[in-house]
């Protein structure tokens, strides 16, 4: 896995096993998908499918161009097919529904519910060969249903938004504020580390945090704290890593 870019100007995570190649969102453009792509050894005549987590723009925003090829076929759900803009002309359409796992080649696809202010907002575990990986950012807090699909996986990409001081003294106005921080919003470092702390399985031989906030956060904030929160533990090492919006991170193999 390695995630191409992560944050408000554009969101997507390159996934690969023996037979298949996806892309989970498509929130950067067509040309800087591909340079990307090629940053990491990847082509773009490679890739299966686009799987799609919601319809906000930094999740969308490369999709028209990107899924105009019909032999890419794009999985999102109904509800988030039908709030896409009308722009958007998608050549190959396949529909899944929250909770309910599906095949793409040898990779087995688990949605389920985040709590996000979008139509039908989820998230993703992915199992093949025996090794899990989750992809989840884009929610206000951290239920239930999601630690459930969080335990085994041996990688995970996870929100560290921001910092609760820098969003409260940051630039935003108070209603942007209070979406942010709100139930329906974006992970804090804090929320973040005391899942860490608490209820983290401690399984996961890579950890990358995701969707951070450009000016409500800072990458060496959102490191250290996770980093401190991981330290509280004593099973297995996980190696920790800050995704960028600018560039993708390398690729992690399992």
């Amino acid at each position: 896995m390695a995630v191409l870019g992560s944050g408000s100007s554009g969101n997507c995570t390159f996934l690969a096993t023996e037979r298949v190649k996806i892309l989970i969102d498509a929130g950067l453009s067509k040309r800087e998908t591909l340079r990307r792509l090629a940053l990491i050894g990847e082509r773009w005549e490679s890739l299966d499918a686009i799987l799609v987590t919601h319809e906000h723009s930094d999740h969308i925003g490369g999709l028209a161009r990107l899924a105009s090829e019909p032999r890419i076929p794009v999985y999102l759900s109904p509800r988030t097919r039908a709030a896409l803009p009308p722009q958007i002309k998608l050549a190959a359409v396949e529909t899944f529904q929250p909770g309910c796992r599906f095949e793409v080649g040898d990779l087995t696809a688990e949605p389920f519910t985040i709590p996000h202010d979008a139509v039908d907002p989820v998230a993703f575990r992915f199992t093949a060969e025996g090794v899990r990986i989750a992809i989840v950012t884009d929610l206000g807090y951290m239920p239930q249903n999601v630690k459930h699909y969080l335990s085994g996986c041996h990688g995970l990409i996870l929100e560290s938004n921001h910092d609760l001081e820098m969003l409260r003294n940051g630039p935003y106005p108070w209603y942007v504020k209070q979406r942010v921080g709100g139930q329906t919003g974006h992970l804090s470092n804090d929320a973040l580390g005391k899942f860490l702390r608490e209820e983290f399985d401690r399984e996961a031989r890579v950890l990358v945090l995701a969707h951070l906030s450009q000016q409500n956060n800072h990458p060496e904030i959102a490191r250290l704290e996770a980093a401190a929160a991981l330290e509280t533990q004593s099973a297995r090492e996980t190696r920790l890593v800050v995704s960028s919006q600018s560039e993708p991170t390398e690729m992690f193999w399992f």
